[in-house]
């Protein structure tokens, strides 16, 4: 069974239903394709810490 594992206030909160899984399913996808590589995430925290 796969299960995502949410930080509260109140503690950790687990979620197992399929509707919910795909939902973050779709968010860690969207993240994956819209992160920087690790080359350029280096080069880009480089560059802001040249600026400061």
């Amino acid at each position: 069974m796969r299960t995502v594992v949410l930080d509260s206030a109140h503690g950790p909160e687990f979620t197992h239903a399929e509707a919910q899984l795909a939902k973050y399913r779709a968010h860690l996808d969207w993240m994956a394709e819209n992160a920087l590589t690790s080359e350029r995430s280096r080069d880009f925290i480089h560059a802001i810490a040249c600026q400061l």
